[in-house]
């Protein structure tokens, strides 16, 4: 499952792939199609590890990260006597023996870097969408263009915050413009494999992730004599203690920060080991149907009916591009369910892209002959498309691969009736009925 896209250069450093979205390459449609929408998937930017690992000699990667000096201050709205008002205030994290310093970071928070990365990002999306395709407006005169959404957690909030500004700055936008930030109740949320809200997908999931310890766990064998040192004595293991999806996290959260890291986890062979074992711990599960139904087609779904009322409603419908701040489990979980997964971990700030275009098909002079037998001329027929890019890379779907389903000569557009046609098979007809909230 891999797309058709040139692969990166094979190192015998680990260093994951973090390409920022790349705008001077991007590959403008044929001039017979317009774009009409743009979905946006991104994972929050870079963000300290969740949990403490590796912090003992002598692996002493540290447990505590001064990388969250910027926006410790901040004027939060609190209601006064008479009407609302605002406080000055500031942030710290204060430590199990009371101390604090500033800048300090929680586990799993945005760190700077992150911010600046997510900030970087939605420039970029300004630079693509309005000033190289002219496709959103320079300056937002209206909130009906615009959707911005996240999962209610801090990091991929504040991460769209950033992506906003670096997109619709407060000076690009009228004065009554504020674009909502919008979030869903958990068990509401449908950017995640829910298993809050569905049982049964947490029991597949689970299973899974035995499966691949029990499957995977002897290729990491191999690798106890360079690294149970750091482990306290103890092996790698897809369920070991900690597990291999920790140590993963914490040694990608430090080369991502340029935190030291021992040099054995720093090896190509020896990280790619390990980032297969988790890889396959975490989203074997998306191969079925069933987990894919579960995980990803509320999803799926809600692009495809956005997308078709897009086509019905044409400009009465003036949204163009909606972008949602989430996780890497959401982007991986995405491209599965579409078989056009790399097996490689999202990276901070990946994202995966759904355009949408119209082709009208070019009207044909009409012969005299033509003109007698079929006097009323027809209005030429819309045709619509849409291409999915992942990390700079227009993605082939398999689901569209067939004749007469995508554009001809160009397998990346798919038909918007290929598309849909999929996504029916995926989406629950009513979920709370198939699926009842555990």
């Amino acid at each position: 499952m891999t797309p058709l896209d040139n692969a990166p250069l094979n190192t015998t450093q680990y260093r994951p792939l973090q390409p920022p979205l790349d705008v001077e390459k991007y590959p403008v449609a044929p001039p017979d199609l317009a774009l009409q929408q743009v979905y946006v998937y991104v994972r929050h930017g870079e963000r300290t590890p969740v949990g403490v690992r590796l912090a003992d000699a002598p692996a002493s990667i540290p447990q505590y990260w001064q990388m969250c000096t910027n926006a410790r201050r901040y004027q939060a709205p609190v209601v006064g006597a008479s009407q609302e008002q605002l406080l000055s205030t500031r942030k710290l994290i204060e430590r199990e023996d009371g101390t604090s310093l500033d800048g300090e970071c929680l586990l799993g928070e945005l760190t700077d870097v992150g911010r600046r990365s997510t900030y970087n990002y939605g420039t970029a999306l300004r630079e693509l969408y309005v000033d190289k395709l002219k496709f959103l407006p320079n300056y937002l005169l209206t909130e009906d263009q615009t959707y911005f959404r996240s999962t209610n957690m801090p990091r991929t909030i504040e991460s769209l915050q950033q992506i906003i500004h670096g997109l619709y700055p407060t000076d690009r936008c009228h004065p009554t413009v504020t674009p909502p930030l919008l979030v869903r109740n958990g068990r509401d949320e449908n950017m995640i494999g829910n298993t809050y809200a569905c049982k049964r997908l947490e029991i597949l999931l689970v299973g899974f992730a035995q499966a691949a310890a029990s499957a995977y766990n002897h290729t990491l064998e191999p690798l106890d004599k360079k690294l149970s040192k750091y482990l306290g004595g103890n092996p790698i293991r897809v369920d070991g203690k900690p597990r291999a999806s920790g140590i993963l996290d914490t040694i990608r959260a430090s080369i991502a920060h340029n935190v030291k890291v021992p040099q054995e986890f720093e090896e190509k062979p020896v990280m790619d080991l390990i980032e297969r074992a988790v890889v396959n711990e975490w989203f074997s599960g998306c191969e079925t149907e069933e987990v894919r139904r579960l995980g990803m087609g509320r999803l799926l779904d809600d692009i495809s009916r956005k997308m078709q009322n897009k086509v019905e409603q044409k400009d009465k419908d003036p949204l163009k591009i909606l972008v949602h701040s989430t996780h890497d489990t959401a982007l991986a979980g995405l491209c599965s369910t579409l078989d056009v997964f790399d097996d490689k971990w999202p990276a901070f700030t990946a994202s995966i892209t759904f355009e949408l275009f119209k082709r009208t098909q070019i009207d044909v002079p009409q012969t005299m002959l033509q003109t007698i037998l079929s006097p009323f001329k027809t209005k030429p027929a819309e045709e619509h498309y849409i291409r999915v890019r992942y990390q700079n890379k227009n993605m082939h779907l398999p689901l569209c691969a067939d004749e007469g389903k995508h554009l001809q000569g160009s397998p990346e557009f798919c038909t918007l009736k290929a598309f849909r046609d999929r996504i029916k098979e995926l989406a629950p007809v009513d979920w709370e009925a198939e699926f009842p909230v555990s």
